[in-house]
């Protein structure tokens, strides 16, 4: 509990002495700029204080193109991790609630996130096609497509929604592994504890050929190469109570 206080007490100073001159740079200038690294060195700075190594596997399976990263979903520190881990920029697809919280909104938008609104199928649609013109501008982009945290790290089944993204950009996807987070900072869990989080990023699955109907085809293609990276835990399929 006094690690998890400290690091949100380092993070808080950090993002009021650095961060928020920086976001105002943002906000004047209209771009990120030197916000995004200086994002990643206070986050890294918070998680060492909460005694949380963070390592990574594989990044020379990134393409250089941009890409649709897809990793299992077990924690909320799961996007702390992969920001610091993956050498190289990426935004998120979001929720729009969090847009909504003054200066993290603010942020989030300079940095080309994109807000996903579930109220309706036309206003998730609106979503797939804005992420779809980041992706074929050269942003690559990061979902996780559980769609929620598993409540015990077995793997939940998959959203299609990305993988239509994925095949009407015509980017591959980038399988990602995450491991340990869920003993980290676990679903419904407020105190940080300390120990190693592991990014496997496995080789990127390319989407030529594929078209709208085939997307529950690569759906388990990546499904099974991120399964097939993970602690031997049960997977959860369609009907299974979590």
């Amino acid at each position: 509990m006094l690690r998890t206080i400290f690091a949100v007490l380092v993070l808080s100073v950090y993002t009021v002495v650095i961060g928020l001159p920086l976001l105002l740079l943002a906000w004047i200038t209209g771009t990120i700029g030197p916000f995004y690294p200086a994002a990643e060195v206070g986050l890294r700075l918070a998680l060492a204080t909460a005694g949380v190594r963070v390592r990574a596997q594989g990044v020379e399976n990134i393409p250089a193109e941009a890409c649709l990263f897809m990793a299992n979903h077990t924690s909320a520190v799961d996007p702390v991790a992969m920001f610091i881990a993956t050498p190289r920029r990426f935004a998120f697809l979001a929720k729009q609630e969090l847009f909504r919280i003054p200066l993290l909104g603010l942020a989030m938008r300079r940095a080309q996130f994109l807000p996903v609104d579930r109220s309706s199928a036309e206003a998730a649609a609106g979503s797939v096609d804005r992420a779809v013109e980041q992706l074929r501008g050269g942003v690559s982009m990061m979902i996780y497509p559980e769609g929620t945290r598993s409540l015990d790290g077995r793997l939940l089944p998959f959203k299609r929604g990305g993988f239509l993204l994925a095949i009407r950009a015509g980017r591959p996807v980038v399988p990602v592994a995450i491991q340990g987070a869920e003993r980290i900072l676990p679903k419904h869990q407020l105190w940080i504890q300390p120990g190693e989080i592991l990014l496997k990023y496995l080789p990127p699955v390319p989407v030529a050929g594929y078209t709208d109907e085939d997307r529950g085809v690569l759906l388990e293609r990546v499904r099974a190469a991120i399964a097939a990276n993970l602690p031997e835990t049960e997977e959860v399929r369609e009907g299974e109570t979590v």
